[in-house]
């Protein structure tokens, strides 16, 4: 999937007509060097190698305080060690339980651990449609990070370095900024979303939702229709949609939902559906959504 979705976006990245062709081959260059890593690092299933990895680390059977001072003074002396030396590819940054996935512009990979393969994101059993709109958005969108307002200044090397041409460079951030607008106006409790805040977020779940449709659009070419889901009454191109919407579905109070518009770089979970959708013309397409309504708003900010 990752691979099918790494083609499609750079089959959408050679159509763009805002980015010239010098920072189109450097940005191809480095969507072809995105490692990726899934599930867990393998040192885990090597009892020798575990043991030599969380060699120093105590464990106390009676006292989690004890634990956790343990387990900072551990990773703070793991980082030391890790001054003045090349970024080490094969570290994880997060434990394979965990449910969610990251990129790093330092090291230009994407991770993505046990946690997150599976229902509601990835199931064997799921039907295509939905696992591209789920799990294959997720990987689209760790794979734009690559590309968003901060990701896009290093590059295929993990190399903070300026690698565009400034004709591209004022184009995107003239397209940023309709995303910055776009995201300004919605509002929850009466309080305003901080569209430049969740800029880079909102770049990628995008960049990632275009990314994983044309990879689905990709794989039905190959590989022929899907059967459809009984009973639902949707094709499975409208699954596609409604498996990236599911994933977040969510309750918050008021006061966590006042905390994450002031910290949190990702939109509240209801406008990374919204605001996402109304910018896909294949969804109004599938939905036959009148033009200016609020899922098509006639006006589509794109970046990638």
């Amino acid at each position: 999937m990752i691979s099918e979705i790494r083609a499609a976006f750079e089959y959408t990245l050679g159509g763009l007509t805002w980015m010239d062709e010098k920072t189109k081959r450097a940005a191809k260059e480095k969507a072809d060097a995105i490692y990726d890593m899934i599930g867990f690092p393998d040192f885990i299933l090597d009892t020798k190698e575990l043991d030599e990895v969380y060699d120093g680390f105590e464990v106390s059977e009676d006292s989690f305080f004890q634990n956790m001072l343990n387990f900072y003074n551990f990773s703070s002396k793991l980082m030391a060690e890790q001054l003045r030396k090349p970024p080490n590819r094969e570290q994880w940054s997060m434990t394979p339980q965990t449910v969610n996935a990251y990129y790093l512009p330092n090291k230009n990979e994407i991770v993505f651990p046990a946690g997150i393969l599976q229902a509601p994101f990835y199931a064997p059993t799921h039907p295509k449609a939905l696992n591209f709109g789920g799990i294959g958005v997720v990987m689209g969108h760790e794979l734009t990070h690559a590309f968003d307002d901060q990701g896009r200044e290093y590059d295929e090397d993990g190399n903070l370095r300026p690698w565009w041409q400034n004709s591209s460079l004022e184009a995107f951030k003239n397209r940023t900024e309709c995303m910055v607008s776009q995201y300004n106006a919605y509002t929850v409790n009466g309080e305003k979303v901080n569209g430049r805040q969740t800029l880079g977020e909102n770049i990628a779940d995008n960049g990632g939702l275009k990314a994983a449709y044309h990879a689905y659009k990709s794989w039905l070419q190959k590989h022929g229709e899907e059967k459809r889901l009984p009973a639902v009454g949707l094709t499975n191109h409208q699954l596609f949609f409604v498996g990236f919407a599911q994933v977040w579905c969510s309750v918050r109070t008021p006061e966590s939902s006042h905390e994450g518009l002031v910290t949190d770089p990702h939109s509240p979970a209801k406008f990374r559906v919204i605001g996402t959708l109304s910018n896909s013309r294949d969804f109004t397409e599938h939905f036959n959504c009148p033009k200016g309504t609020l899922m098509n708003p006639g006006k589509y900010c794109d970046v990638w």
